[in-house]
């Protein structure tokens, strides 16, 4: 039996309650953002007690398709104000699957410090003030010592029990490690305030999924991965290369923002590219082609180790490169991947960091291309001192502290790696989306740069409004899945796949799904989500880029972001 998980930290209690019928055919995020909508007042403080955290692992997790045990974590977010769902790889998702767990509520306050223990048959709240303070790796060893490492772990490091707004829920790895984030919007914050530091989840003695039809599930799932290896992106260029393939691609579209958003390529590019990311795990005995999760055959992830082989952190992401590496005029590999270490540590969103000591550097509090002073910036964090504070709560904070108009957020929230001058299709997506400024919520790279599944010149006005729409109703419902959004690259390219998909969601619940019913179900969670943030206050307004991207040319290209209101309006049109 399929159940929802409700954890009271006021009266600390736990219920198991079977699953209710509405929410049958919703997962991941849009089953956090139906729970959200459904529970949550839209004008409540995000901080307060009436905000509630939801934990929800994809419609097709603890089975053995590929790349699914992806984990969605929503609430209303304390850097947008309005309604945020934020996924990552890890184990949790797929271990919440086998134990027949659909969803975490968590709702209340505690009087302290506690962690969850969810087991087969089994439920316990913990007093968790020895835990107090520790960052997630810490965290993360006292509890695999006490209750084994075959366990998956969710938890907040300091900068989630600080309530930063850029706290991230981090969530352990294949190797048991805290590397995997469910990293934009604060969602660390709101389960902060919450008084909850962890979430272990005990697989032992799960009963595993059933399945209606567990032949076809079967041949379906083996189809669909041996695409997946055999398609040149997600089988042979993210295993070797993982994400940061992406970096010397889009700084020859002239699509990087480099130094805060002045130009759009980095002259020191060679030195943070995945090709030399490769080159330096390869020679120091590090891995490449590593899986985030059971079951994974993209493997897009890496272990990277210093000079005598220790390690230091996964392989830092493209977004985390760009962030902390050419956003910032810095081109050193080792020190990014020790900022990399510290925010999976503090538990703090690369993305928004990155950009928020990119506005304390054009606030002058330190010079561009200082790899040593921005990771002294991340130390602050730790050290809970006011600087530390501000930084931790994102670009825009940083921004009305030190006086700095020129910031890069939607929403609150801060951009990624990809200027919106340059990709205009993006520029829709950051605009339009529920999320804020979130490149996964609608990614038009795939047509605008790569060329998978079409091409939309990046620079052009026409085509965009539809890129961006197509794109966001595609990953609000795959993002339901628990699949990793890296499969939609060789779907992209393989339109049976899509059906392969929908055959495997029918095999294993015995439902009749068709493909066009699979893609009403992305335009219904962005109803959803769109119902919340309206209710919540927000405005057209809000949905528009910062001033500067319009009038502030952007070379190499010498571009604005241009497309008028009345086009991004169109968005939201049935």
């Amino acid at each position: 039996m399929c159940v929802m998980v409700r954890i009271d930290m006021s009266n600390l209690k736990i219920k198991s309650q079977k699953f209710k019928k509405e929410y049958h055919s919703f997962g991941g995020r849009g089953l956090t953002s139906l729970i959200i909508n459904s529970e949550v007042p839209p004008t409540c403080h995000p901080l307060g007690i009436k905000n509630k955290l939801v934990l929800a692992p994809g419609i097709l997790a603890g089975t053995t398709a590929p790349t699914s045990g992806r984990l969605s974590v929503g609430a209303k977010s304390p850097l947008t104000n309005g309604i945020k769902e934020s996924n990552a790889g890890g184990m949790a998702g797929q271990y919440l699957g086998k134990l027949g767990i659909k969803a975490i509520v968590v709702e209340g306050r505690g009087d302290k410090l506690y962690y969850v223990y969810l087991g087969e048959g089994k439920n316990e709240l913990i007093d968790a003030s020895d835990l107090k303070g520790l960052g997630n790796y810490d965290t993360v060893s006292y509890l695999q010592k006490r209750h084994g490492k075959k366990v998956a772990i969710i938890s907040i490091g300091q900068a989630g029990e600080m309530c930063l707004c850029a706290a991230t829920v981090a969530i352990t790895d294949i190797d048991g490690r805290p590397t995997r984030h469910a990293g934009r919007g604060g969602l660390g914050a709101v389960m902060g305030s919450k008084g909850l530091k962890a979430i272990v989840i005990d697989p032992k003695g799960a009963k595993g999924v059933s399945y209606k039809d567990e032949k076809t599930f079967k041949e379906t799932a083996k189809r669909f991965s041996k695409a997946l290896r055999q398609h040149p992106g997600t089988g042979e260029l993210l295993p070797i290369l993982g994400t940061d393939s992406l970096m010397k691609i889009v700084n020859g579209a002239g699509a990087l923002p480099t130094r805060y958003f002045k130009t759009g390529q980095f002259e020191k590019i060679d030195n943070v590219s995945g090709e030399r990311q490769n080159e330096i795990i390869r020679e120091r005995g590090g891995k490449v082609g590593h899986p985030c999760q059971a079951g994974c055959v993209i493997r897009c992830s890496r272990i990277y180790v210093d000079k005598d082989g220790n390690y230091i952190t996964k392989g830092p992401e493209y977004e985390t490169i760009w962030a902390h590496g050419p956003n910032l005029g810095i081109s050193d590999l080792d020190a990014i991947a020790r900022m990399d270490y510290l925010a999976d540590d503090y538990g703090i969103d690369t993305i928004e960091m990155g950009n928020a000591i990119g506005v304390a550097m054009e606030a002058g509090i330190i010079p561009f291309g200082n790899a040593k002073r921005a990771i002294g910036l991340y130390q602050e964090l730790s050290k809970r001192t006011p600087l530390g504070r501000i930084l931790g709560s994102g670009a825009a904070t940083v921004a009305k502290a030190f006086g700095i108009s020129r910031v890069a957020v939607v929403k609150g929230q801060a951009l990624p790696a990809y200027d919106p001058r340059a990709v205009k299709g993006i520029g829709v997506t950051y605009a339009t989306s529920p999320m804020g400024a979130d490149h996964t919520a609608g990614y038009t790279i795939r047509a605008n740069i790569l060329g998978i599944g079409g091409k939309v010149d990046p620079l052009a006005i026409e085509g965009q409004v539809e890129l961006s729409k197509k794109m966001q109703v595609t990953t609000a419902a795959f993002d339901c899945t628990g699949l990793c959004l890296f499969c939609t690259l060789m779907m992209a390219e393989n339109p049976d796949t899509w059906d392969d998909l929908v055959e495997m969601i029918n095999a294993r619940y015995g439902w009749h799904l068709k493909g066009h019913e699979f893609f009403k179900l992305g335009e219904k969670v962005l109803e959803i989500e769109r119902d919340f943030n309206r209710k919540a206050g927000f405005t057209d307004v809000d949905n528009r880029l910062p001033e500067f991207f319009y009038n502030e040319p952007f070379p190499p290209h010498n571009t604005v972001f241009d497309i008028p209101d009345k086009e991004l309006n169109k968005i939201f049109e049935r």
